[in-house]
């Protein structure tokens, strides 16, 4: 058996070096790696304004009155893959996920196959095609399950196309992705419970029930050359009355319709996304929800230059219907119209120690919640400030 140690880049829009253990058998490669990340936090206010996740977390809660914080965890990584002469592979990933209350996750559980710079059909727990790239964020970059728990009733939602991108607790996706040259075509499917979308099964202050599974379509035209990528995608719903609830005359409503829109594109001043981190790096963003009684739009543009990352993002959000008689722990609990403005800067210090798989990020952010007139007017603010631990392994 021989083994040996390589370094590569851990993701397409990071700029972080990840070290890794590589190891040949007649099997296969087989790599093993993981990363370390610990956040100190603090906050100006208890609570929080949206559903965005800011906490490394799997357990995330927007609820959470703590002003300060200390969270993180530790992945490790497995990968294994098997390639033929005539290019013809296939491989697995698996990726344990550690957290600092104590609790074994998983991030990535999948197997795949198919045929070098052609196709792959790839089974499990993962992620899809990103289509809302945050860059070099710290606050909000950990999306915890993609498909679990985005929406908090009473928290404002920033709509970013991950409905139907995976990860899911309760379900599975197969993704099918063809190559030709510089495009590229997906169709992603999850399967899965849709009302564990909503934390504790919540929408619009109706309790929600499942009648049937979910099955997302997520289809994705992407192109990518030295300096510039873009990629169009949609994701739907095509399982009716998959979930909804009973009025006080026992009339039920469907919610499960949900159809999403979304445009992203990226731009590297280098001429090389796998140099990300000379140059300057651009990626913005839009994505639109038509959903059962409520619209959403966001868009986003963010940049990293010699370690500084700035980001903004713009929501707004079109609450057509709202149970009264519900009154949650958030600032939205009536229908009407909410603007959510985020922006996020990063720095980042590299090398600490004299390592180059050591990094700290020094991160902040500030959130303003805008109501209509319906809603009595008036501004709420968040703001809040981090270190973040990063040490590749």
């Amino acid at each position: 058996m021989k083994l040996k140690i390589i370094a590569g880049v851990c993701c397409f829009y990071s700029i972080s070096a990840l070290a890794s253990i590589e190891w040949q058998t007649e099997q296969g490669t087989f790599k093993l790696y993981g990363d370390v990340e610990f956040n100190i936090d603090a906050a100006s206010k208890k609570k929080q304004l949206t559903s965005l996740r800011t906490s490394a977390n799997k357990d995330f809660d927007a609820n959470d009155t703590d002003q300060w914080d200390i969270n993180g965890r530790i992945l490790f990584g497995l990968d294994g893959k098997r390639e033929l002469a005539n290019q013809n592979y296939a491989g697995f990933s698996v990726q344990p996920l550690a957290d600092m209350g104590g609790k074994v996750n998983l991030d990535d559980a999948s197997f795949y196959f198919g045929k070098k710079d052609d196709w792959r059909l790839r089974i499990g727990r993962y992620e899809a095609y990103d289509m809302f790239p945050l860059g070099q964020d710290t606050f909000i970059e950990y999306s915890g399950n993609t498909a679990n728990d985005l929406y908090s009733d009473g928290f404002g939602y920033i709509y970013m196309m991950k409905e139907g991108r995976g990860r899911s607790s309760n379900g599975g996706a197969i993704e099918l992705t063809k190559e030709l040259g510089d495009l590229n075509l997906q169709v992603n499917a999850m399967v899965k419970d849709g009302t564990s979308l909503f934390d504790h099964s919540r929408y619009h202050g109706y309790k929600l029930q499942k009648d049937k599974n979910v099955v997302y379509l997520r289809p994705i035209i992407s192109y990518r050359n030295n300096d510039i990528s873009a990629a169009l995608a949609m994701e739907r719903n095509v399982v009716n009355n998959a979930y909804g609830y009973h009025d006080i005359n026992g009339k039920w409503h469907d919610q499960s319709k949900r159809n999403g829109y979304g445009l992203t594109m990226s731009w590297n001043s280098a001429g090389d996304f796998d140099k990300s981190s000379e140059g300057l790096l651009l990626n913005s963003s839009i994505s639109y929800l038509d959903a059962e009684q409520e619209k959403d739009f966001t868009a986003g543009i963010n940049g990293i230059w010699k370690g500084i990352g700035l980001g903004y993002i713009y929501a707004a959000n079109d609450i057509k219907a709202f149970n009264t008689n519900y009154r949650g722990d958030g600032e939205i609990y009536a229908k009407g119209k909410y603007k959510l403005h985020t922006v996020n800067a990063s720095y980042l210090i590299s090398n600490v120690m004299d390592m180059d798989n050591f990094n700290i990020y020094l991160g902040t952010y500030l959130s303003r919640l805008e109501r209509d007139e319906k809603q009595g007017g008036g501004n709420d603010n968040r703001y809040g400030a981090r270190v973040r631990f990063k040490y590749f392994f």
